[in-house]
């Protein structure tokens, strides 16, 4: 893995449809090792200068540093909002087998 690290790329997304579909795409592209989809997330945000709320569905797509750009594009074509939520989040630590599981998973 030497400079390679597993990250998290987070994301929210407005319906489970929408996120099932960027999901498979990255499963299926060997971009993501897993996405976990969370749903009943309560957002309050303020979009055009109006305050908004409105439930959400957690994304968490786990891949490789040197495939979270590309998550991210991808996960750009295939989301329904203007300016959709996209993070890197690193990972400290974690279970070898597992980390080694997801560099696999990834693996170009």
């Amino acid at each position: 893995m030497a400079d390679d690290a597993p990250v998290l790329v987070y994301s929210t997304f407005p319906n489970t449809a929408s996120a099932r579909a960027a999901a498979g795409v990255l499963v299926r592209k060997k971009l993501a090792a897993c996405v976990n989809m969370i749903p009943g997330m309560r957002s309050i945000y303020t979009w055009a200068d109006k305050v908004e709320e409105e439930n959400e569905i957690v994304f968490i797509a786990k891949t490789m540093q040197s495939r979270a750009e590309e998550v991210m594009a991808t996960i750009g074509e295939y989301h329904p909002y203007d300016e959709p939520a996209l993070l890197v989040l690193h990972t400290s630590g974690g279970s070898r087998s597992f980390c080694d599981w997801i560099e696999k998973q990834v693996a170009q």
